[in-house]
């Protein structure tokens, strides 16, 4: 079946600082059933924290959930992360095909 915009799903990037984190939040957005599935790899990161460049190793989350969710779900990661200023950035879902948008929706009822 052919893919097709919709506008009713989105994506969370999320950057965590290790794997144990990550499993903890993730588990954590799936039991609330704020989104549907949770993807976690390592990362190593460069960026500027007030005032110095920092290099560390980090973990990314990319949760897939749906649009009305959204502020929950940045509620619940935000209550679980241990960074002060977390990186919690979300983007609309691009064309997808229509069962997983579905199963999206299923699993987040």
């Amino acid at each position: 079946m052919a893919a097709h915009r919709q506008t009713g799903h989105a994506m969370a990037y999320v950057t965590v600082p290790d794997r144990t984190t990550a499993r903890k939040i993730s588990r954590a957005v799936l039991e609330q059933r704020l989104a549907a599935c949770a993807n976690f790899w390592p990362a190593e990161s460069i960026y500027r924290w007030r005032g110095s460049r920092q290099e560390t190793r980090e973990f990314v989350i990319v949760f897939k959930t749906r649009k009305s969710l959204l502020k929950k779900l940045i509620a619940a990661v935000r209550r679980l992360h241990p960074y002060d200023v977390p990186c919690i950035v979300t983007y609309p879902m691009g064309p997808a095909l229509p069962e997983y948008l579905a199963w999206i929706d299923a699993e987040t009822a």
